[in-house]
């Protein structure tokens, strides 16, 4: 089976890399004093394995900036991580490029109602200023139906291929952050078409539940989770800050790659790690792909 192999985390990867502090704006700070570890961070996961690069994009957003007085560099801080993902994909000498869109507000907050329009506007501009370095878009921890259909509304321009990616809760791979069932998807994904629905930035042992509803949408489908012990309460608060999180222990690259292995036995086709899953991570799981006799395109 052929098998697209994402890279894993890029924000938190950066921001463990550059040994600042965690802000609310996540990796997109970094890049305003250390942007070349952007691109090495996309070097050392094409060498592990990875076939897509994601752009350190997903807190890239004017109202996440309008925040921290930073608006003004909206568009350079999208040149700058564009430039970085194709430098480091042109010095591997292939691959492709995944311009991440990340949730307007915060991530995992569905409770946040920004209305679709404006959602649709802000998303559109996004990918009107990164279409031309980019493969394909991957809207990513979408919490609720309304935060998925905004995201996809503003990709309705362009041309490239569409991934949406959900986050389900932490207790039930079945429902979005939200509390909606995921198989109310089907009709966001009938009226608008992406390319492929995956689920993301979940712990991994709900995901094999939600894939179980994803592979009967007629599309390609996949996931890649998070090694968070789980998303807490504080992490919820307003400008939350990463370190409200905490990496789990118990996830080495064996232990996730296992998870791994059983969504492409589920028929998943896409897969890769989302936070706190490095290139350790992705070079175990690129080996086990091939061991098993999968092609990673």
């Amino acid at each position: 089976m052929q098998i697209t192999l994402l890279d894993g985390s890029v924000g938190q990867e950066v921001v463990k890399r550059s040994g600042e502090r965690p802000t609310p704006l996540w990796s997109a700070s970094v890049m305003m004093d250390q942007p070349d570890l952007v691109g090495a961070v996309h070097g050392d996961y094409f060498a592990a394995g990875a076939t897509i690069a994601t752009t350190n994009t997903y807190t890239v957003h004017r109202d996440r900036l309008l925040r921290a007085g930073l608006e003004d560099r909206f568009e350079t801080l999208l040149d700058i991580a564009m430039a970085q993902a194709k430098a480091a994909r042109d010095a591997h000498g292939g691959g492709g490029i995944a311009a991440a869109l990340g949730p307007l507000g915060a991530s995992y907050r569905p409770d946040l109602k920004i209305p679709l329009q404006e959602a649709a506007r802000l998303f559109a501009e996004l990918v009107r200023l990164t279409e031309d370095a980019a493969d394909l878009f991957l809207i990513e921890t979408a919490s609720s139906l309304a935060q998925a259909r905004g995201a996809l509304m503003g990709c309705l321009a362009t041309d490239k291929p569409v991934w949406l990616a959900v986050s389900v809760k932490d207790d039930d791979g079945s429902r979005l952050r939200s509390g909606e069932p995921l198989q109310d998807l089907a009709p966001v994904l009938a009226e608008f078409q992406p390319a492929a629905v995956l689920i993301n930035c979940s712990r991994p042992e709900v995901i094999g539940a939600g894939l179980d509803i994803l592979k009967r949408f007629d599309r390609p489908f996949g996931a890649y989770a998070n090694g968070f012990t789980s998303i807490t309460d504080g992490f919820l608060q307003e400008a939350p800050t990463v370190d409200a999180l905490q990496q789990r222990q118990d996830l080495g690259p064996v232990e996730y790659a296992q998870f791994v292995m059983g969504w492409v036995a589920m028929g998943a086709t896409i897969v890769g790690g989302c936070c706190e899953v490095g290139p350790g991570h992705i070079a175990e799981l690129a080996h086990q792909l091939r061991a098993a006799g999968h092609e990673i395109i």
